[in-house]
């Protein structure tokens, strides 16, 4: 059983900044990516940044100078940090981590049950 925990969602103000953490507990052998996606009303699921395991981070263009993410490895916890906030990055952001439960399985993608950021202007 794998579970992830989101927090620091909430409202911010247009030019606000906000901070992102999510945790993944249970039985986990490795990680091979985490990150964070994010959904608004109407639109496509859209990635905001990734930490594949052994590769470079990867960051959505419109956020790459405003967002930054970062990798606890010792405990299993990715940030997004989200700077100059603007009301098109208003969304559900969901945790996203590719996690091999054992040695011999292959690995799996585990979705966060997201939360919510909301920007006002």
């Amino acid at each position: 059983q794998v579970q992830l925990v989101e927090s620091g969602g909430g409202l911010v103000q247009a030019g606000g900044s906000l901070r992102l953490s999510c945790a993944a507990s249970g039985i986990i052998f490795g990680i091979d990516a985490m990150g964070w996606f994010r959904q608004a009303p109407g639109k496509q699921r859209e990635l905001v940044a990734l930490i594949p395991s052994g590769g470079k981070t990867n960051n959505a263009d419109s956020v790459k100078v405003r967002f930054t993410i970062s990798r606890d490895i010792a405990k299993n916890i990715v940030g997004l940090q989200m700077n100059s906030l603007k009301p098109d990055d208003a969304a559900v952001y969901y945790c996203y981590v590719v996690i091999s439960t054992n040695r011999l399985s292959s690995p799996g993608a585990y979705w966060g049950q997201g939360t919510q950021v909301t920007v006002s202007s």
